[in-house]
């Protein structure tokens, strides 16, 4: 069933007039279903990345049940695989199903940071829509990927961007239009700019890291299908026996790989390396991470919060940079430019100045982010305005 929708998605991402013949005839349907289907006040209808529980959408969510002024309202999840989730205080619908349909017509609110009308326009003029999106970007996206031109995100009401440096991209190749764009930073990011050292103690006995072992986190960007949407694989070119070799006295790595990706090849785990890809809580893992290893995930930017050293492993840069594209040069933007080979990367781990990384890493932050910490609050404010 995964690899059926996989083959879809890739399909309606990448074949223009598919897309369209969809997007038109689905919309149109749906258009027509809500015309019987009469909005209900105080429905709330979340979904996320992956279609999982995570993301901005959990922590707003968490945020409301927990307020009182929020108590009469009613609160649906939208999940790959519902049955596997215990949340508090909501319903669950599947995602994709009619009854979820059903739901996004009749919800007053909707709060996503992927879509909610699954890439068609059926949103009703009554509807509240909150977008958080999930990640600054430095990679192209939205309408500027080739072959996409399937981004209109002109009836969001509210869509979140950390700083200027977005702005412009939200506009252009999200189609999101000048009043709806909220100066708020990430909601999932909020914890970021109030994390202490028993915050960071707590995490690292739960990961079960050794006291006497730092910690990089590498994290890759997902990669687009070689095979029409088969897999969503990712082969680093790493020998971790080296990597364990030289690193292993003083560190352990963590390997978190992109949402969107279902298959990673090459690389056996062991006591130096972990796997924490299926790890549900992102932030745990960068709150205890020394050094974040990367490569042109928004992920960056989030870790860049905590003003850490932050290493680029661009093993593919220039084929990736002519596929898919950037909007900064990384070379000269990122805190530590572009590496490509692995050797390179495990020297620079071994003769890292650590206190002037930071510094390169926090002047990156200045520059590229200029909101967050109390973007939740923003969010829902926004949302229900003077209702509450």
């Amino acid at each position: 069933m995964v690899s059926v929708r996989s083959r879809i998605d890739y399909i309606l991402k990448h074949n223009l007039l598919v897309q369209k013949t969809y997007k038109y005839v689905m919309s149109l349907f749906f258009k027509f279903i809500g015309l019987f289907i009469s909005i209900d006040e105080k429905l709330i209808l979340f979904n996320a990345l992956s279609r999982k529980y995570n993301d901005s959408p959990k922590v707003i969510f968490e945020y409301m049940i927990k307020d009182e002024k929020y108590k009469d309202y009613k609160f649906v999840w939208a999940l790959d695989e519902p049955e596997k989730y215990d949340i508090p205080n909501c319903n669950k619908v599947k995602m994709d199903t009619m009854m979820y349909f059903i739901i996004a017509l009749k919800a007053k609110y909707w709060v996503s940071c992927v879509n909610i009308e699954r890439g068609l326009n059926f949103k009703k003029k009554e509807t509240r829509y909150l977008n958080t999106w999930h990640g600054t970007p430095l990679k192209l996206v939205g309408n500027a990927v080739g072959g996409r031109k399937d981004f209109d995100f002109s009836d969001i009401d509210i869509f979140c961007y950390a700083g200027e440096y977005e702005r412009e991209i939200c506009k252009r190749d999200f189609n999101v239009s000048e009043d709806s764009l909220l100066l708020s930073g990430l909601p999932r990011n909020d914890e970021l700019y109030h994390i202490s050292d028993e915050q960071i103690a707590k995490y690292r006995r739960l990961l079960n890291i050794p006291e006497d072992k730092k910690v990089i986190l590498y994290a890759p960007t997902w990669r687009d299908s070689k095979d029409k949407g088969k897999t969503y694989s990712i082969k680093p070119p790493i020998d971790i026996g080296y990597w364990k070799q030289e690193l292993q006295d003083e560190y352990i790595l963590l390997l978190r790989t992109h949402a969107y990706t279902n298959k990673l090849l090459g690389i056996e785990f062991n006591e130096f390396i972990r796997d924490f890809s299926a790890y549900p809580e992102i932030n745990h893992l960068l709150i205890i991470a020394d050094i974040l290893i990367s490569d042109y995930s928004a992920t960056i930017f989030d870790y860049s919060i905590l003003e850490r050293p932050i290493i680029c492993f661009g093993y593919d840069y220039d084929e990736y940079a002519d596929d898919r594209g950037f909007y900064i040069d990384l070379k000269k933007e990122l805190p530590g430019g572009v590496l490509k080979c692995e050797k390179d990367v495990v020297e620079k781990i071994k003769t890292l100045d650590y206190k002037e990384e930071c510094q390169k890493t926090t002047k990156f932050k200045n520059k590229y982010l200029e909101a967050g910490g109390n973007a939740i609050e923003k969010c829902i404010n926004m949302l229900f305005g003077s209702e509450n």
